[in-house]
Order: C-alpha cells, then structure tokens, then sequence
C-alpha cells in the first residue's frame, strides 16, 4: 500500500470531482450466474448503490470501467444514474486519458477503486496525483499501488466505505 499522511489524503481528496471503479469485484462479489443463454444476473450491494447516490449529492460524478459487456450492469448503471460507463474496455489506462478529455479533468480530480491485474496500470498512473483503493478482498497484484484498503469485500460494500471516506475527507478539508 502506498502510505500517505492523513493531510495528504485529505489535500488529494478535496480535488476529486469523479469516482471511477471497476465492476466485477468491487461493486460486485466476483460471481456470476449463468443459464444456457449466458450470463443469467450479478448481485450487487444496495450499499454500493446508496454511495453513488451520495457521491452524486456532493457534485461527484461516477464512472464504471470495465472490461466486461454486461447486460446487467447496463441496468444497474442506468438505475443509478452512473453517468460515465465504459464497457469491454481492455486497456483502462488507454481509456482513463480519454476520460479525461471527454470530462475535461485533470489526473488529480479523479479517484479509483479496483480489485484486479487489469486494474493496476490505471491505478499505478492515478496514484501519483489522485486516489485508489482496493476491496479487502483485492488480489496481491493491486494491494502495493493503491492509497486505501478497505475492509468490506467486493461486492459487500468496499464502493460505500470508499465513498464514505472520500466525503469525510472531502468535507474535513472545507472545514
């Protein structure tokens, strides 16, 4: 884990304007059921709901990216009102530059949260300027570029507690 002191964290984390994340294994627990047609449906946490809502109510946008073409996380981001959705993306940090352009952002406005190898390219380049975390239960491969572990898994509420930290941090750095 990337260590850095609690003003630091707080400094980085009133610029954040967009939480990006990652689906499979942070807003859901790594599972999938699937029928003779295919993917069948993804539990997702009525928690990690409630966070974009409230990352939403602070004026921060949310964003999906995912490598993935799921038909229910479509739904799922939909009900939300996640804005930013990015689907089969298979290089995220190829895509995170046209965010930026598309979002007119700068790297430091923006935070992730990720749980995978195919996470830590992003991670490691929004690290030096943003924020990242990881699900309690991340792989090894993200846990040394990330700023935050949470103790929630995937899918169990790591989005929330992400979210919960970053409006604390956000609102302790108004005051």
């Amino acid at each position: 884990m990337i260590e850095l002191s609690h003003d630091e964290h707080k400094r980085r984390a009133k610029n954040i304007r967009l939480v990006l994340s990652d689906n499979d294994g942070v807003m859901t627990d790594n599972g999938v059921y699937y029928s003779d047609r295919g993917e069948a449906f993804k539990r997702y946490s009525i928690r990690d709901g409630m966070a974009v809502e409230r990352l939403l109510a602070a004026g921060i946008l949310t964003g999906i990216i995912t490598g993935e073409t799921s038909p229910s996380l479509v739904r799922r981001a939909e009900k939300l009102g996640v804005e930013h959705l990015y689907l089969g993306i298979k290089d995220k940090r190829e895509k995170f530059d046209e965010i930026l352009l598309e979002t007119g952002l700068r790297t430091d406005e923006v935070a992730y949260i990720g749980d995978d190898v195919n996470d830590v390219e992003i991670m490691r380049h929004i690290s030096d300027f943003g924020l990242t975390a990881c699900p309690g239960d991340a792989t090894d491969f993200v846990r040394p570029v990330v700023h935050y572990i949470c103790r929630a898994p995937g899918g169990n509420g790591a989005f929330r507690e992400y979210a919960e930290m970053l409006l604390a941090l956000k609102s302790s750095a108004k005051a």
